[in-house]
């Protein structure tokens, strides 16, 4: 598999995994007290990251399933 490929794999991956954490994030930012603003501005910078990370995927051709995936 070419590393372009690969990354059409791995890129998917690591946006989910953004989502979840940015989504920990929030839910911890109310128990944050005079750390909220950052803890929500954290969130905030993984979605900007997975704008970021979504636009290079689309550049490399859009998601790819890996090959054991296929049926």
């Amino acid at each position: 598999m070419e590393e372009q490929d690969k990354l059409r794999v791995l890129i998917p991956h690591w946006i989910e995994h953004n989502d979840e954490h940015a989504g920990e994030f929030r839910r911890w930012a109310d128990k944050a007290g005079s750390a909220a603003a950052q803890v929500l501005e954290a969130a905030e910078a993984m979605a900007r990251a997975n704008e970021a990370l979504a636009a290079a995927l689309g550049k490399l051709g859009g998601p790819l399933d890996p090959p054991d995936h296929h049926h």
